[in-house]
């Protein structure tokens, strides 16, 4: 294993946090007493992830967001990537190919991914650290939202840490001219750790407007820090294709019709290679495809201000190749998911105070499921790691209601949700199950003033058991699992006090979180059984734990074209039923940076750091991917630039100015070290 990392001085983390606060502070009064400046603030941004379009400042929730001029500015080799700025949300890399955001401490599928409000996990999503989020393509998003410590009622299971909601791009109807252009983009890195092309073409006129795009990227293996050098096998291929149409079929009547395809060849993951004996492991391929219609009515009855329907089919591939070094035998295992979904969801004005959001989501996933082996010639076929052609069914009713009475907001919600599981095999037998779990919310914010807010929240959430819980039979991560069939659905209470400012020239939000976990789904080890030298393991619903922490940021404007933000979080887990510490917590991170805008040249300074984690469970210990004691603290500094020439624009970064060697906590691979990227954007 590369050396990981350098040493980390918590004090010297400590005094510059306190330095950075300092340098807030000054803000508060300039706020104050400077009205003449306006800012273009996070009270500004209007936030989906609810169900309904409301502003930051008034949702009585921790929400952050990364609009596309930031993934513009900022450019992220990744969609996970992209999420290393977002404050409370911690990004652990298996491998190059892979990125899996941590919420409120939780990750894989006790969080919820959305892609333009469609459900991404479905009924074969792993436990603990996954790669599903980087097959979206960073360039098709218009906008990223993350919902912490909420969303199992807003949008039914796995949202025990939060939601994370993708909002793509959208076409532009026009109501006079039609109008066509597009954009070229390259993007190069040093040393070939990337190559990427995207084209677009968008058309726009008053019934009819398009966005298509496309995009192919060649990453080569990733070079860490000084130490670490070139991480061989790292690198793979992808390419992507979307496309989004808008109809308008009536003055209040729109429908879109979108699709999106992305495919990964041969990403490897590197510490299975480095350091379990392998010739060969890699994803081949990693493919997810989403197709939908939507239709959006709009009414003027209280009971009827709008009505979405949403038609969905989604389909997931995921192939595997490994061979040991010194064996023959080749394995290839591919499981493929076919999910079709449909939504229905009424916005209601029932008074002037009073708004609500209701309706049903339904989704079916059908699996596939196949392992070859081959030896000597010859190819024989066996059981994949789930039951052939097993079934899963999501059925949903919600309702969701806001009310606005002046200096009080309140929220509240519910959520009832039944599932049908379907899982044939010779080993399990014939399994059928029927979860159900009904869930709800609870909050309220004062508005102290028009600039200060306070809020308290309650969430109840839920995780029902699925097809990879139920049916794994395999080889996952560094231990062998077997099948599980009377698992009941995980259970989450998230209690959380906040307060939120907006002055004319700075925004800020503090939250402290409970969470209580029970009836948590782990793997359990089966003593003295081992297959094809790796430990037994059987999941069960054994575990209860709790996480605590704390959450800061504070955006500045300091004058016009100079802004500067920051945040801090903090997150403490621990298992009850193991009296250790929850696995996989994150340890205290942060960032601050500064932006600077002058006509057409763009400047930012970007200070990424985590502290030492060493607080470990029993699994985090035999976990090859964290050192010995413990992961140790980092602290990176990136620099970014850009330039608007004509139609043309530049950017460029420097990332890891002085060549540091660090890996995010539970990682199988080190960061990328001392680096330049340069890209290329021409509009026409």
């Amino acid at each position: 294993m590369p050396k990981p990392i350098l040493s980390f001085d918590f004090f010297t983390l400590m005094k510059k946090c306190i330095l950075i606060f300092l340098l807030f502070t000054p803000g508060l009064y300039a706020g104050a007493e400077t009205d003449s400046i306006r800012v273009i603030s996070l009270q500004e941004v209007l936030i989906t992830t609810q169900r309904t379009e409301r502003q930051q400042t008034d949702i009585p929730y921790s929400i952050n967001s990364i609009s596309r001029k930031e993934l513009d500015n900022f450019s992220p080799r990744t969609t996970p990537e992209a999420l290393m700025s977002t404050n409370g949300v911690f990004v652990q890399k298996t491998n190059h190919g892979g990125g899996s955001p941590f919420i409120r401490g939780l990750t894989g599928n006790q969080t919820l991914l959305l892609i333009d409000g469609i459900r991404l996990n479905n009924s074969v999503y792993r436990y603990g650290p996954n790669q599903y989020l980087n097959t979206i393509d960073p360039f098709s998003i218009e906008k990223i939202e993350v919902a912490k410590g909420t969303g199992s009622v807003q949008y039914g299971s796995d949202a025990m840490g939060g939601a994370l909601q993708i909002l793509t791009r959208e076409p532009v109807l026009y109501a006079k001219d039609r109008s066509l252009h597009g954009k070229v983009l390259g993007k190069y890195m040093n040393g070939g750790m990337e190559k990427t092309g995207r084209g677009e073409l968008e058309y726009s006129s008053g019934k009819m407007a398009a966005l298509i795009g496309g995009t192919f990227r060649d990453f080569g293996d990733l070079t860490g820090g000084k130490a670490t050098g070139k991480q061989s096998p790292s690198g793979y291929n992808e390419y992507a294709l979307d496309a989004k149409l808008a109809f308008a079929l009536k003055e209040h009547v729109q429908l879109t019709v979108a699709s999106q395809f992305l495919r990964q060849e041969h990403v490897p993951v590197y510490h299975k290679i480095v350091l379990e004996n392998y010739q060969l492991n890699e994803f081949e391929p990693q493919q997810r495809q989403l197709s939908y219609a939507r239709l959006n009515i709009r009414g003027n009855q209280k009971l009827f201000k709008q009505l979405k329907l949403t038609a969905s089919w989604q389909q997931g591939t995921e192939g595997r190749n490994t061979q040991k070094n010194g064996s023959e035998t080749r394995i290839r295992e591919k499981d493929q998911i076919s999910t079709l979904g449909f939504t229905a969801d009424i916005t209601s004005e029932l008074s002037k105070t009073w708004t609500a959001n209701s309706g049903i989501e339904l989704y079916h996933d059908r699996v596939k499921s196949a392992r070859t082996e081959i030896a000597s010639g010859t190819t024989s076929d066996k059981r994949g790691l789930y039951p052939d052609n097993s079934q899963s069914g999501n059925y949903s009713v919600f309702s969701l209601h806001h009310f606005d009475l002046g200096k009080w907001i309140f929220d509240g919600g519910v959520r009832f949700n039944s599932f049908r599981i379907k899982v044939s095999d010779t080993t399990t037998g014939d399994v059928r199950i029927s979860p159900e779990a009904f869930v709800f919310n609870a909050a309220a914010m004062y508005r102290l003033n028009s600039s200060h807010h306070a809020y308290a929240t309650f969430s109840s959430g839920f995780r029902a058991p699925n097809i990879d819980d139920m049916g794994t039979l395999g080889i996952v991560d560094f231990r062998y699992e077997i099948p599980a069939v009377d698992l009941k659905p995980e259970k989450s209470q998230n209690y959380e006090l906040g307060y939120k400012f907006n002055l004319p020239a700075i925004y800020g939000t503090v939250a402290a979180y409970y969470m209580n976990l029970n009836q948590l789904i782990t793997r359990t080890k089966i003593d003295g059984q081992f297959i094809d030298n790796y430990q037994v393991y059987k999941k069960e619903n054994v575990e209860k734990a709790y996480i605590r922490g704390l959450e800061a940021t504070m955006s500045w404007k300091i004058k016009s074209g100079l802004d500067l933000n920051g945040g801090i979080s903090y997150a403490y887990g621990q298992n009850i039923t193991k009296d250790e510490p929850l696995r996989r917590i994150p340890p205290l991170a942060g960032r601050v940076a500064g932006t600077y805008s002058f006509s057409k040249i763009t400047a930012s300074a970007e200070f990424l750091f985590a502290a030492r984690q060493d607080r470990l469970a029993a699994g985090d210990r035999s976990d090859n991917r964290i050192p010995a004691g413990g992961t140790p603290g980092w602290q990176v500094i990136n620099l970014y630039g850009g330039y608007q020439l004509a139609s043309v624009k530049f950017n460029a970064g420097l990332q890891n100015l002085f060549n540091k060697d660090y890996r995010t906590h539970g990682s199988g691979i080190n960061g990328v070290g001392r680096s330049f990227w340069i890209s290329a954007a021409w509009l026409f």
